[in-house]
């Protein structure tokens, strides 16, 4: 059976990669620190199941000591801007093909498996079908850029890392902030963010419930800076005792909606720096806020819209 630890470990082998490939940067004074950074973010999707909650803290801690000591990595060899471009003129559209095969395999799979059975065998964790259809899927879109492009074999790592060393350090933060948004949630800021709310507002009807909510996740992203982060706090707080239990929303549209809205604050805050300020900088924009400031309208509109889907259908 595949089990989300099979996918973990998958990444694990990626950032494993990465560290090798830095290692063999000779001469390069920061080389170990980013043989120590990515090896150890590897140890995480790698073995992080097996370590104890000291342990992985521990890891955390060293990997914000590296990534505050400056990682500087070298550069690495990679095809020129004319290589590029022919490229791109041979292969034409076929270029988004494997980037495409990631989402309607994901999505194939997933209603295909359902709890995971197939033929009356249990392929997948039950619990995990969607994320290991993800893991799945990449690997088959990686399989068909493979085939497309047919790259020199050591492409597919040096590509890898030197967009790794692109986003850096902020390739951890999904991961972290979600994890601290669990750490938020078990602290009992979901009820104190309820209570908050609801002598401020009181809220009476479903409505504005939704809008709370709603309003609320995207906010709230914008402060955390990821709505992994931010779903188990507000859901915790006003999506399930107030919109879910007292107004009778159902739970499935509430929570996917929700998270919805939760994306549409991560378009409008720099501190999602690995979506909102990374590719500002590997752009080479003016602006830091460029990014931001064009994701702004559509992020708007979003939220509205969510909120009518909410209201359409979580009841």
């Amino acid at each position: 059976m595949i089990r989300l630890e099979h996918v973990y470990l998958l990444t694990g082998l990626m950032f494993a990669c990465f560290a090798l490939s830095h290692a063999r940067d000779r001469g390069k004074p920061s080389r170990w620190r980013n043989v120590g950074f990515w090896g150890l973010y590897a140890l995480v999707f790698a073995a992080g199941s097996y370590l104890s909650d000291l342990g992985n803290g521990v890891i955390v801690l060293v990997l914000a000591a590296l990534a505050l000591s400056g990682l500087k990595p070298g550069q690495i060899a990679t095809t020129s801007t004319g290589e590029r471009e022919a490229s791109a003129q041979r292969l034409g559209n076929k270029l988004f093909l494997p980037a495409l095969l990631v989402p309607v395999l994901t999505i194939t799979a997933t209603l295909l498996l359902g709890d995971g059975q197939f033929a009356g065998r249990q392929w997948v964790e039950p619990r995990q079908v969607t994320v290991v259809a993800l893991g799945l899927a990449a690997i088959v879109g990686y399989i068909a850029a493979i085939r497309l492009s047919r790259p020199k074999p050591a492409a597919m790592f040096d590509e890898g890392r030197r967009l790794a060393d692109s986003v850096g350090w902020a390739m951890l933060l999904p991961q972290m902030l979600a994890a601290l948004g669990a750490l938020f949630a078990l602290a009992g800021a979901g009820e104190a963010v309820s209570s908050l709310v609801t002598r401020v507002m009181p809220i009476q009807d479903a409505g504005t419930a939704v809008v709370v909510y709603c309003v609320g996740m995207a906010l709230f992203t914008v402060l955390m800076g990821n709505a992994f982060a931010a779903f188990p706090v507000m859901t915790a707080g006003i999506g399930l005792p107030l919109v879910i239990q007292r107004f009778g929303g159902d739970p499935a549209a509430v929570c996917a909606i929700g998270m919805l809205c939760g994306f549409c604050g991560t378009l409008m805050t720099p501190m999602a720096a690995n979506f909102n300020l990374v590719p500002v900088a590997v752009l080479e924009l003016p602006d830091r806020y460029h990014v931001i400031k064009t994701q702004l309208p559509t992020a708007l509109i979003l939220l509205l819209i969510n909120i009518v889907l909410m209201l359409l259908f979580g009841f």
